[in-house]
């Protein structure tokens, strides 16, 4: 009797993964509340703040808006994606058997989380580019004084923000429980990093540990180099620690079903 030999299955390829990229980009146009937020929120507290601090400078005389007010709308943009939006869609999959359906197939899970590594990055990159845009139109501000310093820190933060995601995705039952612990993540993050007013601001002992927050670090991090300041490396420290830490305990925790 003769042996029947069943080819191996092809692995999906470039047009694959631009259809899989392609349609959870639209899912997440479609999700109105999620794609709006992460695009009007900064840019609403760009404008309040921006109206607030005009010609307002800190002690070594840098501008306030740019030291702290367009780190602070960078981070909450890429908070935003990475904590609340990413997980949601995630858990969701999970939750409808989605990822189960796709593990018998060639185009394996992993694909989702890459396709919506891609779509998180797309939509952040628009967010920042919309806040940029407004901030040079209105209040006349500048590119980065160390720009790449800005852009690899930048990177750093948004890697972090989408590693807590990737944690929120691997614990949360449902989409909405993904929802309501990433807006606990990131209303916690942002209270002690600077979100609602500068950390000098905050007793200095609460200022301190959101510094050492990933939203803190990233304000503080994405400041510095916008302003040409040397960086503390104990905020890259943190955004390091903090990626690293995440990833390690999504990948223990996460299930496919």
């Amino acid at each position: 009797m003769t042996a029947i030999e069943i080819p191996p299955a092809r692995r999906p390829g470039p047009r694959a993964w631009a259809e899989l990229i392609l349609a959870e980009g639209k899912m997440v146009v479609r999700d109105t509340a999620g794609l709006l937020i992460p695009l009007g929120m900064p840019l609403l507290i760009l404008v309040m703040n921006g109206l607030g601090s005009a010609g307002a400078t800190t002690a070594d005389g840098v501008s306030v808006f740019e030291r702290y007010v367009m780190p602070v709308v960078f981070t909450i943009v890429i908070a935003t994606v990475g904590v609340v939006n990413m997980p949601s869609f995630l858990a969701y999959y999970r939750r409808s058997h989605v990822l189960r359906r796709l593990a018998v197939t060639p185009a394996n899970p992993g694909m989702i989380l890459a396709a919506q590594l891609v779509v998180s990055l797309i939509q952040s990159a628009v967010g920042v580019a919309i806040g940029m845009a407004a901030a040079m139109l209105f209040f006349d501000v500048g590119v980065p004084e160390r720009a790449g310093t800005a852009l690899a820190v930048f990177a750093l933060a948004a890697l972090t923000m989408y590693a807590i995601g990737m944690l929120v995705a691997a614990i949360a039952p449902t989409g909405n429980a993904a929802v309501a612990i990433g807006l606990a993540l990131f209303f916690a993050l942002g209270a002690t990093g600077g979100m609602f007013g500068p950390t000098e601001n905050l007793p200095e002992p609460l200022a301190r540990i959101g510094e050492a927050l990933p939203f803190g670090a990233a304000v503080q991090a994405v400041g510095r180099a916008w302003a040409g300041a040397d960086q503390n490396p104990a905020h890259l420290l943190a955004l390091a620690a903090a990626a690293v830490l995440s990833t390690a305990v999504a990948v223990k925790c996460f299930r496919w079903e």
